[in-house]
């Protein structure tokens, strides 16, 4: 008996389970399009760190946004806008000669004196910045913090220094009107950062350094006047001392005529009130009663009176 094969349309010699290989590249789209997703969605988040502000930067019209971002997660478009951070917690700009302070480099300060002379500063600048003014102060200068402070504060700073002390005789610099220089100094820097948000919170100069000439002048200046100074109160003194041994001297010589003066008045009125008798009685209470052994012409001292 023969028998018959009914076509299943499938063909022949093949299995009916599906292939690996061709599931995994249904599902390579997928795939694909989550690892992008993946890779793109950061860009789409911008991390603002405490103590900052994120200005908000348009690429495509270029212009800034007016309100900074505050710290915390912010969405973004990575293609059309850009984050620039900047500071707001308090800051030091340290300008000194040591590269063992602020930059590697030397910021000290060179203005010049009254006289003309050279003068080298160290100085530091305590601050903070106005949020508000941020946005406005990237638009100004379009570049990063610490690029505005070696720049624009640092010469601001040497301004007001040159202003100042370019008033001023290095001897009085160094002596009694520093506390004036450093408070004259700060008032014109804060005068001309706090109109671009910066908030001078102090102004420190650490250092003065002027020519070896000058400073070995002005030592013996200083040496000089330490000597007249002590000098005058050394005359000072003796002139006082000298006073002093004059009052003392009149008071004992007043002391003196006065004793005196008590002594010739008790000698006159004992000299008045001594009279032979009051003599004789004063001998006869000092006689023992007995008669010379000796006599001759002489009176004797004690008269005894006459026998009626």
């Amino acid at each position: 008996m023969a028998t018959m094969q009914i076509p299943t349309g499938r063909p022949a010699g093949r299995s009916g389970r599906p292939s690996p290989f061709g599931a995994m590249l249904g599902k390579a789209p997928l795939l694909i399009g989550a690892v992008l997703l993946l890779a793109v969605i950061p860009t789409t988040m911008t991390y603002i760190n405490p103590g900052n502000v994120g200005i908000v930067i348009h690429k495509l019209g270029g212009g800034i946004d007016p309100k900074p971002l505050g710290p915390g997660v912010h969405f973004r478009n990575p293609v059309t806008t850009g984050i620039e951070e900047y500071p707001v917690f308090m800051q030091t700009l340290v300008l000194t000669q040591a590269s063992t302070e602020g930059s590697k480099q030397n910021d000290e300060i060179n203005v010049n004196s009254v006289e003309g002379q050279p003068v080298s500063l160290d100085v530091s600048l305590s601050f903070e910045l106005d949020p508000s003014k941020t946005p406005a102060l990237y638009s100004t200068f379009r570049t990063d913090i610490e690029s505005i402070q070696h720049g624009y504060v640092k010469q601001a700073i040497r301004q007001a220094l040159q202003e100042v002390v370019g008033s001023e005789e290095i001897a009085s610099i160094l002596g009694p009107k520093k506390a004036e220089t450093v408070a004259k100094a700060q008032a014109l820097i804060s005068q001309r950062l706090g109109i671009y948000g910066f908030m001078v919170k102090q102004f420190t100069i650490n250092e003065i350094r002027a020519p070896g000439a000058v400073m070995e002048a002005i030592n013996t200046k200083n040496v000089m006047q330490q000597q007249a100074l002590t000098a005058q109160n050394e005359l000072q003194k003796n002139t006082f001392q000298a006073q002093g041994d004059s009052i003392k001297a009149a008071g004992r010589a007043m002391a003196i005529l006065a004793e005196a003066r008590a002594q010739a008045e008790a000698n006159r009125l004992l000299s008045q009130s001594i009279t032979n008798t009051l003599v004789q009685y004063e001998m006869t209470k000092r006689w023992d009663g007995k008669m010379p052994q000796v006599s001759g012409n002489a009176v004797p001292m004690i008269q005894l009176p006459a026998r009626q």
